[in-house]
């Protein structure tokens, strides 16, 4: 998979520039090489809104079907090496000849996500819900999972509650943040060495009222009391208009709890739209922070996973897209003149520091990634080669029907 001519001749052109701005571009390209982003199981099945499911030609019926297309994106990017696995529409009866399978695939089992929404007996609520019975249905539903990490090696446990309320009065907020605070707390107990726990938050939906979690300081607040091996999950999708996102992500870096993103993007509230479809400068900036902390010598461990059910889009293709933007926000965070712009900072000068982060926005980094993904055994231009390569018709032929047993959002 190499460079055409144009292409070479982009990144030449490319590269003086950059060398001329006092850009290190051989520490540009060795981040860029390192970034990891987990593609989720549940984006490559069929999916839906609360008022059904749309079904997609070639959508994968399975988990085995899910990881083919995870390392079908893998293979194209270069920088997708794990899969987030959902608990119970992923379960199996051998999880480590699922392993196995992922391995063999070129890829590996990532997140461990929780179901803890969709049986109706958590209707009133999980770890929140009056009912000890019921809660602890929920805690027998999260120590599955955790063994599920063991025996697929899984890092990461991701816990998203739809726990609220809909009505003033129907519940004690304060009884539920107790009953919360301690399920958080018996799930981190039974964690595996070296692994960790990322808290979630959502200001609304399902719950209209009050959401158990509804941002990031409760979030950050269980985080805590759960122990040190719990930090805070930021999805862009569960915020209110014009949260500044970036700065809940510089708070969190500098608390040492910022664990990891569900990457997705909205334009009116949790909408799960392409990540970088909307507003992609909102992911620039995001990464622009968290290249910042690593100059200060600070580089949390964070997941960076996306976070996307798509009905319009086909699958694959549209996680590669996901895929694509990430890579581009973060090239361009990596572009940022920092001596210039502490100094613009220093001198209280607003428009030159703004016109230094909009320099690096507004360079094309697509001759740059090209290039890098080359070097990665991947395809200069995914989506071109997705498209080429005729998998959507054979998965589309092979995957007609529907397969017994298989179980998913559809």
């Amino acid at each position: 998979m190499d460079l055409s001519a144009a292409q070479k001749d982009q990144y030449e052109a490319l590269a003086t520039g950059l060398t001329r701005r006092g850009i290190d571009l051989t520490a540009v390209r060795a981040q860029l090489k390192k970034q990891h982003i987990e593609t989720p199981s549940w984006g490559y099945g069929n999916s839906g809104t609360r008022f059904g499911v749309f079904r997609q030609a070639g959508a994968a019926r399975d988990v085995h079907e899910r990881l083919q297309d995870a390392a079908e994106v893998h293979r194209l990017t270069g920088v997708c090496p794990s899969v987030a696995l959902h608990i119970p529409w992923d379960k199996v009866a051998d999880f480590a000849a699922l392993t196995q399978e992922a391995s063999a695939l070129g890829v590996r089992i990532g997140a461990i996500n929780p179901n803890l929404f969709q049986d109706p007996t958590y209707e009133l609520g999980s770890f929140g819900h009056h009912d000890p019975a019921v809660r602890a249905k929920a805690m027998e539903h999260v120590l599955e999972c955790v063994e599920v990490m063991r025996l697929t090696r899984s890092p990461v446990l991701s816990l998203w509650f739809a726990d609220g309320t809909n009505y003033a009065g129907q519940a004690d907020v304060v009884a539920r943040k107790h009953w919360f605070e301690a399920c958080l707390q018996q799930t981190h107990a039974a964690l595996p060495d070296h692994s960790r726990m990322l808290v979630e938050y959502k200001f609304f939906e399902p719950a209209f009222y009050h959401t158990d979690i509804a941002d990031w300081g409760m979030a950050l607040s269980f985080a805590r009391k759960a122990g040190p091996k719990a930090e805070v999950l930021v999805d862009l999708g569960h915020h209110a208009q014009g949260t500044n996102i970036e700065h809940i992500v510089a708070f969190l870096i500098d608390e040492g709890r910022l664990g990891g993103f569900h990457f997705n993007n909205r334009k009116y509230a949790d909408d799960d739209l392409t990540i970088g479809s909307v507003n992609p400068y909102e992911v620039f900036l995001i990464y622009n922070e968290i290249v910042a902390a690593a100059c200060r010598g600070v580089c949390p461990d964070i997941a960076y996973m996306i976070d996307q059910s798509h009905t319009i889009k086909s699958k694959v293709e549209a996680m590669i897209q996901s895929v694509l933007n990430i890579q581009a926000a973060y090239a361009k965070s990596l572009l940022v003149d920092r001596v210039a712009l502490a100094e613009a900072r220093s001198q209280a000068d607003a428009v030159r520091a703004e016109e230094i982060l909009k320099d690096a926005y507004d360079t094309d980094v697509r001759p740059l990634l090209a290039s890098v993904r080359v070097e990665l055994g991947a395809a200069a231009d995914p989506l071109a080669a997705y498209r080429a390569s005729g998998y959507f018709e054979r998965i589309a032929t092979a995957r007609a029907g529907a397969l017994e047993g298989a179980a998913s959002w559809g």
